[in-house]
């Protein structure tokens, strides 16, 4: 009996030292190891970043600028992936690439919205899943982007009104055709050159409802119905005329050259193409109210990147205006920005 109460004993006092020891800690290295795998990496340390820069559409030459200028920015260590629709009417399409690149989980989207409001869910979306949105070019609708990068095109527009004003002595009668509705970067041109208009009461805005359209063949079509009321004898019963945009500037170009009317009124465009510079040289247009588009791109994914290193970044870039006469189109400046070196940078 003796030893059986011993052994009895013995084991009791076993398992209550057992009960009472502490589990063994992990070392330091296993227990940072578990809160570096509970914590996501920072997007600058994940690899290298991908960034998705969607234009309006592809066929300007002020896009294939855009394009350069985003393919120059790839010396940050990104990859630029550039997707967008063909014409700049194609509001669906736009939606539907914005949505895929969300879909796809890229690093950050860079956008030229085509829409102010069609786009503003699609954007809405991206940044809740976690991907931020760097706006370019034209407005949007909403506080859901990182940066907003572009000329500021009210003044553009004021400038080429200032500019128009003072070709015409501040008096006679103005066309200003529109370029389409939504696009809140030439709207805020179309507001600019308005505003100058109206600093001058000699000078009588005789049409400004009409729209050019996307493409070059809608704005030619569109021009020639907007010239029609006023041509008379050979000759145009208007003083002056403002276009908004490259392919409005060019379609109405086109118009007055088949009327055999280029040169013979004062013609203030924006955006440069090799045949809108060779018109400002002929005398055919008076002013190309210039933007800087290869820098826009370039910002827009400067800008990106920046914010994915977790660096502060400006809510509003601008990325200046200037105005290309027949006088000064042949200084410096004036000629980077008519003729920007963007094939070098273009993977064509």
């Amino acid at each position: 009996m003796r030893t059986a109460l011993s052994l009895v004993l013995i084991a009791a006092a076993v398992f209550a030292l057992s009960s009472c020891a502490k589990p063994p800690e992990p070392t330091p290295d296993a227990s940072a190891k578990a809160d570096q795998a509970a914590q996501p990496a920072p997007a600058a340390t994940q690899g290298k970043l991908t960034v998705a820069v969607i234009p309006k559409g592809t066929t300007h030459e002020f896009w294939k600028s855009i394009h350069a200028g985003a393919n120059k920015a790839e010396e940050f260590g990104v990859e630029i992936v550039w997707k967008g629709p063909l014409k700049e009417d194609n509001r669906d399409e736009q939606i539907k690439i914005v949505e895929d690149m969300t879909s796809k989980g890229v690093s950050g989207i860079v956008l030229a919205p085509l829409d102010d409001t069609a786009l503003r869910l699609p954007v809405q979306e991206a940044t809740r899943k976690g991907i931020p949105v760097v706006i370019i070019d034209s407005g949007l609708q909403s506080e859901d982007y990182v940066s907003f990068v572009a000329t500021d095109n009210k003044n553009g527009g004021k400038i080429a009104g200032e500019h128009l004003a003072k070709l015409l002595g501040g008096k006679g009668k103005v066309i200003m055709l529109r370029y389409q509705e939504g696009s809140a970067s030439t709207m805020e041109r179309e507001a600019g050159f308005l505003e100058a208009m109206a600093a001058n009461p000699g000078i009588e805005v005789v049409s400004s409802n009409q729209y050019g359209g996307a493409t070059t063949e809608t704005a030619y079509k569109a021009s020639e119905n907007v010239l029609a009321p006023y041509k008379k004898g050979g000759r145009l019963m208007v003083d002056g005329i403002f276009c908004p945009n490259e392919s409005t500037t060019f379609g109405m170009l086109r118009a007055l050259q088949d009327a055999k009317l280029a040169g013979k009124v004062k013609f203030v465009g924006f955006d440069s193409s090799e045949k809108l510079v060779a018109a400002l040289q002929a005398g055919e247009i008076h002013g190309l109210v210039l933007q800087d588009p290869m820098n826009m791109g370039y910002l827009g994914v400067k800008t990106m990147v920046e914010h994915l290193q977790g660096k502060t970044v400006e809510k509003r870039i601008s990325t200046g205006e200037n105005l290309a006469t027949p006088e000064n189109m042949n200084e410096p400046r004036i000629q980077e920005l008519l003729k920007p070196d963007f094939a070098r940078w273009l993977k064509e």
